[in-house]
This record gives C-alpha cells, structure tokens and sequence, in this order.
C-alpha cells in the first residue's frame, strides 16, 4: 500500500483536518485573550464545542446514548482533566506565551498521551513510537528554546510554558480515560465534555471575578 492509498484511509483525512483546526485555534485564541480573561475564554471554548456539536446531533437526528455506572465513572474524570483543568491551564500559559511557542509545546499532548497509554494502560510500545517520540520532543525544545533574552526574562517565560506543558499532561489523561468510552458516540461524547466542562468553568469563572465578554468577543470565542 502506497503513501497515497494509506491517506486516502477512513479517518486520517478528518484526522489531519482536525489537526489543522486545532493549530489555529492557538493564535485565534491568543487575540481573544487581550479581551476576555483566561477562565472564561476557557468556558467560552468549550461551550461553544458543546452547542455546536448538540446541533449538528439534532441535525442529524443522532439517536440518544446511555452510559454504563462504569463509563460514566471515566467519562466525568476525563472530564474534569481534559475538560475543566486542561483548558484553564493552557489558556493562563497562553496569555504570558507567545502562539507559535505554545503551539509548539502542544506537542507535548501526543507524548504524554503515549507515555500514560504505555505506563497506565499498558498498552504495545515498540522502537518505532519511542522514535517518534524522541523526535517530538527534540522539535519542540530546539524550536522554542530562547536564542536571546536576560535570566530574569527566561524565568518569567518559565512559568507559562509549565502551564501549558501541565495542561497537556491534563489532556494526556483525558485521551486515555476517553478510550475507556469510546465505543460510545464520539460527537455524543465531545458535545457533552463541552456543555459540562464549559458550564463549570463558567460558574468559576465569574464566581472568581472574571468580566462577561463584549458580545463580539462572546460570539467569537464559541465560533473558535
């Protein structure tokens, strides 16, 4: 099977669109953070995810889902992890980062996801992933590394790369305990992770002080 008959596979093509998506929700997401606050751009996000998908469901007149007590137990840690931790995280390590140096540390997801899956779940790891890897990692840290800049401007960087490196540890563990569940319907899944998890950042979010966005920027972060 040649290169161009494994693209034209079932699901890599929505795969590689999904990738190009999410690359550009990154710098999208960092103009809205000049006027939206982090928690609630984070809320923002997710319950536009969770409407959007809801009406494409409706649309398409998606039968209903029920949840085993076992599934129901994974799918609301994943939750809490990917949902509700993750994005809060990566959007206050975005505010103080540059886009193309966050985008670049979103990498980190796919080896965390990796690692959990090989050390947790035990799931096969071959030379051929370690590989890979290896080569995420040494991308990241070569192309983000600072080429200039006093110490004191290196620390103050540190803190929103741990951020994001922690929200991608989060979301590590939401890939992982969504495979738990994924024999359910995945826009079932993605639509609900968005209601809840918005809905909950939301309430913390102006429980916290956070502003209500302009309506524009309202709209934009649920579009994104």
């Amino acid at each position: 099977m040649n290169i161009i008959q494994k693209l034209i596979r079932p699901g890599i093509p929505a795969v590689i669109f999904s990738a190009l998506l999410f690359g550009a929700s990154t710098p999208l997401a960092k103009i809205l953070l000049a006027s939206v606050s982090p928690w609630m751009l984070a809320a923002l996000l997710y319950l536009g995810s969770g409407l959007g998908l809801s009406v494409y469901r409706l649309l398409r007149r998606s039968p209903r889902v029920h949840l085993s007590r076992a599934d129901t137990f994974w799918f609301g840690a994943s939750i809490l992890a990917g949902g509700i931790i993750a994005p809060v995280l990566f959007m206050f390590g975005l505010q103080g980062a540059a886009a193309s140096n966050a985008s670049l540390l979103l990498n980190a997801e796919s080896v965390f996801t990796t690692l959990l899956a090989w050390w947790v779940f035990k799931e096969n790891f071959d030379r051929r992933i370690a590989w890979g890897m290896f080569a995420i990692v040494l991308g990241m840290v070569l192309l983000s590394w600072p080429r200039a800049g006093t110490l004191q401007f290196h620390i103050q960087q540190l803190w929103p790369a741990a951020a994001i490196i922690a929200a991608c540890f989060a979301w590590g563990v939401d890939n992982n305990l969504t495979r738990k569940v994924s024999l359910t319907d995945s826009s079932w899944i993605a639509a609900n992770k968005g209601w809840v998890a918005g809905s909950v950042n939301l309430v913390l979010a102006l429980w916290l002080g956070s502003a209500v966005p302009a309506l524009p920027d309202a709209i934009a972060a649920l579009i994104l």
